[in-house]
């Protein structure tokens, strides 16, 4: 590692002392420090970090000219000015996703970091204060521990026994500092002198675990003492548990195992590692009998091992832990999220049901666990199963879990009161069914634990409709309750997969309601490392079907999911590391569709779920758009991140898939061999046909909505139907769609009670019955993409393609279905954007935020120049960009436009034919 010479040190030294840097901006200041969109991470493996912030400032329309980044290995560092690196000052507006370009890092090292900017002038901001991140074990050959598993085990079908492992250790020196570096077959539960190391849940998480196998960093300097015990718990988990609707169980291997160092620095600067290895004792023998993440978890609370994780703990009737074989080059550093509990809910009624079972309505679709609390004697067993609705008869209704048990047992020790969590499970249910009871329920025994990856929320949406706002809820909580870990179809019967189809059609209204850039990008780690060798990518991330794939719009995510980052973000890394993925996807399409450029006659999901009377779509239409908007969206790829042949080559590719396209399935008058919605929609909004044909397709779609009255799509056209519309014009057919209450519609199941997104659109039918059981979800957050239209085109905040992450914003509101107002809050990576629209009196009044260091095109609907007042004032020249469809530019601040609405209202009216 190089390191500055001692003169300028001196010259850093100087620069940090306050005031003597006579030119400081007081009006702005640095804030909101990221490292790989994290706070202050520990244990990463990004050898160049990406690093963000943000600016506030009272000055409105402040953009910044140029920043400044300092890095030290200590906080003393930076105040010294001894410094590993700076980037000097840097004339550029750049503040998100700054690429840290310093000397190579080692493992376990931290850097220390701050930044400081310039706006017009000369004069510079403050430093910010001071961030850091903390590398990981980056080389297996850093790892001194070694992997370590239980023998003896017992042959047992299904779920088996968790594990105890513990160690006990003492500190001879007193200590600075103390890390954990963890991971397992299995999911594990780490325990330091009797206290849980970390709230996070489900760890190391899911990948594909014989390629990619996640290490935890956890600081334990505060629980660490002189005499100390480490205990972890392995539970089956994805790892070795039931996993598919196919049985499939020990699907990733056989036996759990451990892997855990412990690293302490002292205070005289020296360093020891406790580490697993075959001194360690493990014992199947606790009160964890079963614990499925299908199935549940059985628990007997006479059989727990008090003091386990405390040091002095008797472990004669332990077995010695064994030597485990496996690999240490598949280990990685998260770049996910942790799954945490984040919310607690109580129940709102309890229920008696005809067949006589006590039930808990906690009102709202969730994915979690229930907390119990229960007083009885020695033995007593109380039995927790879980649901998503009640049946016609407002019976307790489980058939739609299929094979799932859904199912927690508890054995009470008998010793007053008791409380029970499940440890490795989780369910998707409203209803909590209890067996078991000696006395009567009440209501407080459940609470419903919310759990999900910890995702920062980052967008709202509100209008003056509550059933649209109900539907707002119900995606938002169907997003949370299918975001652990992986983007699950569903999180309640014997399936919770990575679908990768439902997260493509889902993945920007996701980046709407969350900030998700940090979840994808860990997830598709697994595209890369799942996909087959001739290119076909598995329909289900991580790979749990063997390799079944290679169906349109599903394996498609692998391109759409990334270039959706790249318009939310900004980020180009991802492109960059998805890019061979996406290129071998391509190509492997390429070879299907062969000299006729149309992917023909193989098998797909197709429009998954549609509206059976609306007509089918074709597969091979489907399937041949798909191809050419994969192909075209990898020729725009390829020219961001440098490769131009292949941009080049891969734009004439969709040129050619184009024209063949309209060859097959476009008659010379615009019309369509699929008369479907979804195959208007995929044409539109992919921009398949010639220019002269769109107006003509447009009509027929609109015809076609007409004629039905409503949509008749399923999850292919679903996403694209009121953009498709919006876009044509047609923002009347669009809200008409969004304000149907009958089936099919979106808010057909709001108003049968809905509190998340359904699977179907008619899960439970207009009769009061079910759809079939065997599909039929009631939290399957796909048909909620309609979250996207709400948030662009409703309340108007759109992302400019040609200055992604928000970096430019298009603030174009679209009022209208009866709407009297609409406001939507995004917190983007530069501050908050808010759009906001009414009807006040006889005034259309638009109010907007735009964050420091972006700039904003704002297009005011069906008015002119001369009638609108921006705070209060007449608009000015040079804000104006266009006046035919007044459009004005503007940096940032919060600005409020007035200007009388009756040509909006007018324009409203007006029913076009």
């Amino acid at each position: 590692m190089k390191y500055y010479p001692f003169f300028l040190k001196i010259l850093c030294v100087f620069l940090l002392i306050p005031g003597s840097n006579s030119k400081t901006m007081a009006g702005i200041e640095v804030k909101n420090l990221l490292c790989e969109y994290q706070i202050n991470p520990i244990g990463i493996g990004v050898l160049n970090p990406r690093l963000t912030w943000q600016l506030s400032s009272f000055e409105k329309e402040f953009l910044q000219s140029g920043y400044e980044l300092r890095f030290a290995t200590s906080l003393a560092g930076l105040r010294s000015g001894d410094l590993i690196w700076t980037t000097g000052k840097v004339n550029s507006a750049k503040s998100v996703n700054v690429v840290y370009c310093g000397p190579d890092l080692k493992s376990m090292e931290r850097v220390f970091w701050q930044v400081r900017c310039r706006g017009k002038g000369e004069e510079w901001s403050h430093w910010s204060e001071p961030a850091f991140w903390e590398m990981g074990i980056l080389k297996p050959s850093d790892w001194k521990a070694r992997w370590i598993s239980f023998d003896g085990e017992k042959p047992i079908k299904g779920s088996k026994p968790a594990q105890y492992f513990r160690k006990g250790f003492s500190l001879s020196k007193k200590f600075k500092s103390a890390r954990v570096y963890v991971t397992a077959h299995g999911l594990y539960e780490l325990h330091l002198n009797g206290n849980k190391v970390s709230s996070d849940l489900f760890t190391p998480g899911w990948t594909s675990y014989k390629k990619r196998l996640q290490v935890q960093t956890y600081d334990i300097t505060a629980l660490l003492r002189k005499d100390n015990a480490i205990g972890v718990v392995l539970g089956d988990g994805w790892f070795r548990g039931n996993l598919g609707f196919s049985k499939q169980n020990s699907y990733y291997g056989k036996d759990l195992a451990l892997l855990l160092q412990l690293q302490i620095t002292y205070q005289d600067g020296t360093c020891q590692s406790f580490c697993s290895d075959d001194t360690w004792n493990v014992t199947p023998n606790g009160p964890i009998i079963e614990s499925d993440i299908y199935n549940g978890e059985f628990y007997d609370a006479r059989l727990e091992l008090t003091g386990w994780d405390l040091p002095g703990y008797e472990t004669s009737k332990w077995s010695k832990a064994i030597p485990f074989k496996q690999s240490n080059e598949i280990l990685i550093a998260p770049q996910g999220l942790p799954v945490r509990a984040v919310q607690e809910i109580k129940p709102v009624k309890l229920l008696t049901t005809p067949k006589g079972e006590t039930v808990f309505d906690l009102g709202q679709n969730m994915v979690g666990w229930a907390r119990l609390k229960v007083t009885g004697n020695e033995g007593d067993r109380i039995t927790l199963k879980f649901a998503e609705v009640l049946d016609q008869a407002g019976n307790f209704y489980t058939e739609n879990l299929r094979a799932a048990k859904a199912t927690d047992v508890y054995i009470l020790k008998g010793n007053g009161h008791e409380v029970f969590e499940p440890h490795f499970t989780f369910h998707g249910f409203r209803y909590v069914m209890i067996e078991g009871l000696t006395s009567p329920a009440s209501l407080d025994q459940i609470t419903g634990i919310v759990i999900h990856s910890d995702m920062k929320p980052t967008g709202t949406f509100s209008c003056s409709d509550t059933l649209i706002n109900q539907l707002q809820h119900n995606i938002q909580w169907g997003q949370k309750g299918n975001f652990l870990d992986v983007p699950t179809d569903c999180p309640q019967r014997d399936e919770r997969l990575g679908w990768t189809g439902d997260a493509q059609l889902f993945s920007m209204t996701a980046a709407f309601n969350f900030d998700v850039a940090a979840f994808y990008t860990k997830w598709l780690g697994d595209f890369t490392v799942d996909q087959l060798p001739d290119g076909k990518v598995p329909v289900v991330i991580p790979d749990a079907l063997d390799g079944f794939g290679g169906s349109s719009v599903w394996s498609d995510a692998c391109v759409i999911i990334p270039w959706n980052l790249w318009l939310a973000y900004g980020d180009q890394r991802i492109l960059e590391t998805q890019y061979p993925c996406m290129k071998k996807w391509v190509d492997f399409v390429a070879g299907r569709a062969g000299a006729k450029n149309l992917w023909l006659g193989d098998w797909h999901y197709g429009d998954w779920l549609s509206f059976e009377q609306g007509g089918v779509t074709e597969n091979d239409l489907i399937a041949s758009a798909y191809y050419y908007n994969s192909t075209r969206l990898l020729g725009k790829i390829a020219l961001i991140i440098g490769e131009k042949e292949d941009g080049e080559k891969y734009h004439q590719i969709s040129d050619d898939i184009k024209e063949a396209f309209n060859r097959e399935f476009v008659t010379p008058n615009g019309k369509l061999t699929s008369q479907t919605q979804t195959a208007y929609a995929l044409v539109l909004a992919f921009d398949l046909l010639p220019e002269n044909l769109r107006p003509k397709s447009a009509v027929y779609l609109t015809e076609n909505i007409q004629k039905f009255g409503h949509l008749t799509t399923g999850l292919a056209g679903t996403p694209l139907l009121c953009k498709t519309l919006s876009a044509a014009g047609r923002d009347d057919l669009a809200y008409q769609l969004l304000n149907n209450r009958n089936y099919p519609s979106w808010l057909y199941p709001v108003l049968h009670g809905a509190t998340t997104i359904w699977e179907r659109w008619d899960g439970l039918k207009p009769d009061g019955s079910f759809q079939d059981a065997r599909m039929n979800s009631f939290n399957h957050y796909a048909y909620g993409a309609i979250g996207e239209w709400l948030y662009r085109y409703v309340a108007g905040i759109d992302i400019d393609p040609e200055n992604p992450g928000y970096k430019h914003i298009l603030l174009t509101p679209h009022p209208g279905g009866g709407l009297s107002y609409a406001r939507a809050e995004m917190n983007t990576l530069y501050g908050k954007v808010s759009s906001s629209w009414k009807f006040e009196n006889d005034d259309f009044v638009y109010e907007v935020e735009i964050p420091a260091n972006t700039s904003a095109s704002i297009t005011l609907p069906n008015t002119r120049t001369r009638l609108v007042k921006m705070d209060g004032l007449p608009l000015k020249a040079e804000n104006i960009q266009s006046s035919d469809n007044l459009q004005v530019k503007l940096g940032s601040g919060k600005y409020m436009f007035r200007y009388p609405a009756a040509a909006i209202k007018s324009a409203i009216s007006s029913i076009r034919k």
